[in-house]
């Protein structure tokens, strides 16, 4: 009964000569999201931190077509699959992986900022960032600022997914603690990230429209309670066989893998979200964040600090402010 109420993204627009960069693509969403943008005759960068699952992704999408397609068809339309390595803990590793991409990619046309963590406990970076807060939202705020320019190169029908979770409904931005060191717990942390991708999100499509930067889409969304690696350290945080339990009731009662990853493939290629910008989705619709993630103030707050932790000046002037961010893959 609950299946029928899975909605699943039906264009059938191809990505022939188009680029897609998806974060976390080596299994989960992000795997399935590479199998149906290879599928539709994309060049697929998996930019990863393990890069032999991510060896196995790519052996897996090339010989596994989406359910319901003909393998024949599947190969004769398909793309190309390329790796990359992304560290989202390192933002060293985040502006080597930027620079290789914007050296070696004559276009990018899609990005997913798909990569996440959940239910770690509190550690800081080598860069001196909260982990949970760099992993999901931090290094894709840097990432995405340094791809923008060959985004606007290769423009127009350019797409920022951000994928985020419905718990950024219980979330808060704690701006004189961002840390969470005064108070440190697993689950806050997250919500705290994923309610940060939301306005980041509205903040970037506000300043892109702001500076008359066409053609480059942003996006945030849920994509539903689903299965996946994310909870994977949940047995440290609460009890030995969480993770399974958790996966068993989800097969259950939630969504599979496949069915998770068609909102952002909705929002990364349907035709209906073509003049769509900053908005947050959930099973493939637009849907209503809490009352945070619709303040304009909040998010003008969040980019500040964001800018401030990445040792960044928050001009007025976005075009300014990009040439800046570019600045940071040369020193």
């Amino acid at each position: 009964m609950w299946m029928l109420f899975n909605r699943i993204c039906t264009s059938r627009a191809r990505l022939d000569g188009k680029t897609a960069v998806i974060t976390g693509a080596n299994s989960g969403i992000g795997k399935e999201t590479a199998r149906d943008f290879y599928r539709r005759g994309a060049k697929v960068i998996l930019a990863c931190r393990n890069i032999e699952l991510a060896k196995e992704a790519v052996e897996d999408i090339k010989n596994n077509p989406p359910s319901g397609i003909d393998e024949g068809e599947y190969r004769n339309g398909a793309g190309e699959l390329a790796i990359y390595f992304l560290d989202l803990c390192s933002l060293k590793s985040v502006r080597n992986c930027a620079r290789n991409l914007l050296k070696n990619e004559a276009t990018i046309h899609i990005l997913v900022n798909n990569a996440g963590v959940v239910l770690l406990p509190f550690k800081k970076t080598e860069d001196g960032h909260e982990l949970t807060l760099q992993t999901n939202y931090l290094g894709h705020f840097l990432l995405t600022l340094l791809l923008l320019p060959k985004m606007q190169l290769s423009s127009p029908g350019c797409r920022i997914v951000n994928v985020s979770s419905i718990l950024h409904l219980l979330g808060d931005i704690n701006f004189d603690d961002i840390y969470l060191e005064r108070s440190y717990k697993e689950w806050p942390a997250y919500n705290q990230s994923k309610l940060a991708n939301i306005l980041f999100t509205k903040e970037l499509a506000r300043r892109l429209q702001e500076a008359n930067i066409n053609g480059i889409n942003v996006y945030s969304l849920h994509p539903g309670l689903i299965p996946t690696k994310i909870l994977r350290h949940s047995d440290n945080f609460l009890f030995p066989g969480t993770y399974y339990c958790f996966n068993l009731f989800a097969s259950i009662f939630c969504k599979n893998i496949v069915q998770g990853a068609q909102t952002t493939i909705y929002c990364s290629v349907d035709e209906k979200t073509a003049n769509e910008t900053g908005l947050y989705y959930s099973n493939c619709n637009v849907a209503t964040p809490q009352w945070r993630a619709r303040d304009d103030q909040y998010a003008k707050k969040l980019w500040n600090l964001s800018c401030r932790l990445l040792d960044l000046e928050p001009k007025a002037d976005f075009i300014t402010f990009l040439k800046d961010v570019s600045c940071q893959l040369t020193e």
